[in-house]
Parts: C-alpha cells; structure tokens; sequence
C-alpha cells in the first residue's frame, strides 16, 4: 500500500517514523510561540504581588518553559533532540482578562525547526502556573497556544495572521 500524504511522519506504507534530516542544511532557526491562562482575578493578584503560596510563580514558570523546550524531543516521540542556541520566555499580566500570556522565543542552527521547542515551552509555563495555583483557583483555562513566527529554513518564514 503506498500513500501520499502531505504528513512527513508517515512513510510510504503509512507508518509512522522521524523524518530524516540528514541532507538538510543546517540554518538559522527561530520560532515564536504564544499562549494564555484565564484565572480569577484573585489568582491574578497573588502572581502580581508575588505572594503566591509556593512562591515566584513566574520565576518558577520562566524555569520550567525553559527546561521544558530543552527536552521536547523526550516528550514528543518523532522529534529530533536539538542543540537549542536561545530559549527566551516572557510572562505578561493582562488584568482585563484576568490571564497571564507566555511567549517563548527558541533558536538553533541546524536541519531542522524549532516550533514544537517553542510549543512546548509555552505549554510547561502555563501548566505550571497552573500547578502553583490551584490551590487558590481550579478553574484556570489554558487558551490560544499557537506558533506566532517561524524563520529558516527550507519553507522559509511563517507569520500568524490576525485572528
């Protein structure tokens, strides 16, 4: 059986395997990602004022998105490990919607991009500001996780259009 597919996941048979990457140049690679958690107002407030039962939620949350694109190819099983040359994580309070919004920015040299590294940061950053805070709010959303930008490349740059 021999299939086409726009997926390069899938070999010819339709099994899954990890792309080879072995002929592709190695450029400069960026990806932005961003994404937001909804919370009471309180929450918002304890993560402002930095009084937060287990602490600096967004130092501990910075950390964790950082570590966590650091190891994205041992949570997503058909991505390549990748020597990462910047993870840069950003937290921003948005008191008119009671949310806290993650953006991480990840870069390397190499064959291949870095978007899930940056997915996956974005992810971590607010599961964890969930896992401080549940305690005092366990209706947290987590919402909009999305690539922004992506640079490099074969396929060249990708920018999100306004939704």
């Amino acid at each position: 059986m021999t299939t086409s597919s726009p997926l390069t996941h899938f070999d010819a048979q339709g099994q899954a395997h990890m792309v080879d990457v072995g002929a592709k140049s190695a450029t400069r690679r960026q990806a932005i990602a961003t994404g937001r958690i909804r919370m009471a107002a309180a929450t918002l407030a304890l993560i402002e004022s930095g009084s937060a039962k287990k602490g600096d939620v967004l130092g501990v949350a910075r950390i964790a998105a950082i570590m966590a694109a650091k190891k994205t190819s041992d949570l997503i099983p058909l991505c390549h490990p990748l020597a990462l040359t910047r993870v840069a994580v950003e937290f921003a309070l948005l008191p008119a919607d009671n949310a806290v919004q993650c953006t991480a920015t990840v870069e390397t040299v190499g064959p291949t991009g870095v978007e899930m590294e940056a997915l996956t940061a974005v992810q971590v950053g607010l599961l964890t500001i969930y896992d401080m805070c549940k305690a005092a709010d366990k209706r947290m959303v987590m919402e909009g996780v999305q690539v922004l930008e992506k640079h490099g490349g074969k396929s060249g740059s990708f920018v999100a259009s306004e939704v």
